[in-house]
């Protein structure tokens, strides 16, 4: 406050609080509430963090909690996790779904209405984001070769985009493939992102699952979700033609 010329009641007015309360904030290294806080760092150009260490260590604490209450369940393979959650998360989206894979294949198989039950899900106006590999990409015949698919990863994108032809022709539906080393599958329901990491040569349905909530204050979940925009970013529109 020297260093900026700035007086107790300047301080209090920027706040909107009684100048005692800035005495108090400043005597008795009382923590101001978040927006006091902001008001006061960007009158006096600092970070809030300077002004108030503890807040640092409050905010990772707050930041630890949050990041383990998003982990809502593990799976020990993507084989065990329940038909009926897929279902109920996609039938309880109300803004985004957001799917990452190769082939999903399963994805198909365990809802074998798919593609009736995605066209309803656009049609309530939740955005709709499918991202499968493209079958003539490297990074589909390298996968194919780690797991020892024998050439079969190819031929099973192919099949499982057969689901989805229709698709890319709904309003709010897009529909892209990908070429890109995939790290996990990611399978997004508004706030609920279920990832499927992959372990090398291990098939994607014998690799954990873990279902995670987004929280505020949280990180992983948004890791996840980043991770899926990067990919869309990068990947090429598919209009539903044979490839």
């Amino acid at each position: 406050m020297l260093r900026h010329g700035v007086a107790l009641e300047d301080l209090a007015r920027t706040c909107g609080v009684e100048p005692k309360t800035v005495e108090r904030w400043i005597n008795t290294g009382r923590v101001p509430h978040r927006r006091h806080r902001w008001a006061a760092a960007k009158l006096l150009t600092a970070d809030e963090t300077y002004l108030w260490p503890d807040v640092l260590e409050s905010s990772q604490e707050r930041r630890g909690r949050a990041n383990r209450s998003e982990l809502v369940e593990v799976f020990s393979d993507r084989a065990s996790v329940p038909r009926e959650l897929w279902l109920r998360l996609l039938s309880d989206a109300q803004e985004k779904v957001d799917v990452l894979v190769f082939s999903g294949t399963f994805y198909a198989q365990t809802q074998p209405k798919i593609a009736r039950l995605l066209t309803e899900t656009a049609q309530r106006g939740v955005s709709i984001r499918l991202c499968f590999g493209d079958p003539n990409a490297q990074a589909v015949l390298t996968r194919d070769r780690e797991e020892g698919l024998g050439g079969t990863l190819t031929a099973k994108v192919r099949s499982s985009l057969t689901y989805y032809r229709a698709l890319p022709d709904l309003d709010g539906c897009e529909m892209r493939l990908h070429s890109t080393t995939l790290y996990a599958s990611l399978f997004r329901y508004d706030d609920d992102v279920l990832v499927n990491p992959h372990a090398y040569g291990e098939p994607a349905s014998a690799n954990p699952t873990f279902h995670f909530r987004r929280l505020d204050g949280g990180a992983i979940a948004d890791h996840y979700m980043s991770s899926f925009e990067r990919v869309w970013a990068g990947a090429v529109p598919w209009s539903g033609a044979e490839i």
